[in-house]
């Protein structure tokens, strides 16, 4: 550092030099500041963007170094700018916001249709300790396995399409929740928990894809999102969970019909950002859990399965009068 800084004094240039890494920074803070509109009608360019925010950030210390190889003022003085919307935007997340108790944990988990183990993936995410266990991606020839797994946690569970509930608690008004693709791929049910009557809604939205030729594919994913929130919109309980893979994440404007509605368990009872996908090397968070009416008090990732996404769990206080 002290090489980096030698010749510095006196040396007029330095606010002359390093224009176009100033001209970086703040088109860096730019972008972050106003990500909401950043337009869609490209490839979704905007949604992208969104899913991987938080990435931005590792341009900062780019830009610093480089600030200082260059020996320019300018360019340290802009790199500030970006530094402080990260900040702004992110660094809620770097604090533990972890806490004791809570009345219920529930966990959710897209266990991959390819899945090599489905027995050993279910005993995995049984082993947490969960009360309430929403998967995913569950194709119908292994279905009958997750159920035998899962017997001897769970006394009751409930399967629609390609996603399972499984609950110590009893469950009723089981239903499918229409996300308008065709096919089903989201469910509903009341769980009669010690503390009350709670809404559980599993849901797993329809991939993206990021193309060449068409860029951030979501439209499909968009249109869901949709209506899984008009359907919470409806619901008659004042507690609602939500677990699921929502392909987007909470920073993602497509998934605003949702997220306008709900907490995220992480974003206010986490510790990091708690990214879950891909599981070898987690870059962003969508599979969520998410809340209204109840209060989290812990979120975080469970150890890895068989799956290319990790289990996401989370400890929510639904006796909210005290």
């Amino acid at each position: 550092m002290r090489r980096l800084l030698v010749g510095w004094r006196g040396d007029p240039r330095i606010w002359r030099r390093g224009i176009v890494l100033a001209v970086l920074a703040l088109l860096l803070a730019l972008v972050m500041l106003v990500h909401s509109h950043v337009p869609n009608a490209i490839g979704n360019l905007g949604s992208l963007t969104e899913t991987f925010l938080p990435w931005l950030g590792l341009l900062i210390p780019v830009l610093l170094v480089l600030g200082l190889i260059r020996r320019s003022a300018t360019a340290l003085i802009a790199v500030v700018l970006p530094a402080v919307v990260w900040l702004n935007l992110f660094g809620g997340l770097l604090t533990d916001k972890t806490g004791g108790g809570g009345d219920l944990m529930v966990a959710t988990h897209n266990v991959n249709a390819d899945n090599p183990d489905p027995s050993a993936t279910a005993r995995d995410v049984a082993s947490s300790g969960a009360d309430l266990l929403a998967l995913e991606e569950l194709p119908a020839s292994a279905v009958p396995v997750y159920e035998k797994a899962l017997a001897s946690t769970y006394r009751y569970h409930a399967v629609v399409g390609t996603v399972g509930l499984w609950s110590k608690y009893p469950m009723s008004g089981v239903k499918a929740v229409d996300i308008r693709l065709g096919w089903e791929r989201a469910m509903r049910a009341t769980v009669t928990t010690p503390k009350g009557p709670l809404a559980v809604y599993v849901a797993h939205m329809p991939s993206v894809r990021v193309k060449m030729e068409a860029g951030f594919t979501a439209r499909q994913r968009d249109k869901s999102a949709d209506a899984l929130g008009e359907a919470i919109a409806d619901e008659t309980l004042k507690r609602v969970v939500l677990l699921g893979d929502l392909n987007g994440t909470m920073n993602d404007r497509a998934l605003n019909a949702v997220t306008s509605q709900l907490r995220s368990t992480q974003g206010a009872a986490g510790s990091g950002f708690g990214f879950s996908w891909p599981a070898a090397f987690p870059m962003a968070r969508i599979d969520q859990i998410m809340v209204k009416g109840v209060e989290p008090t812990s979120s975080w990732t469970l150890p890895r399965t068989n799956s290319d996404h990790l289990p996401v769990a989370a400890r929510v206080k639904l006796d909210t009068s005290s």
